[in-house]
């Protein structure tokens, strides 16, 4: 999975991480995402840990704003 990846170069506490994982699931599913090997899941860790570390610990709302800035109406 792209995040943990990502997760262990970041020194954030571990109940952090878990919801940013969660996030990172949330938004892989408004986006139709299901092979964690596309490198486009990729780019949604990053996006995911870009908005998670930046203060919002609500997993829902950080995969509503990453599903919004990637999947722009």
């Amino acid at each position: 999975m792209p995040i943990a990846r990502l997760l262990a170069n970041h020194p954030l506490p571990p109940e952090r991480q878990r919801v940013l994982m969660l996030a990172f699931n949330l938004t892989l599913r408004k986006l139709n995402l299901v092979d964690r090997d596309d490198p486009i899941c990729e780019m949604v860790a990053r996006k995911v840990i870009e908005i998670g570390t930046g203060g919002s610990a609500n997993a829902a709302a950080i995969a509503e704003i990453a599903y919004r800035q990637l999947h722009p109406s």
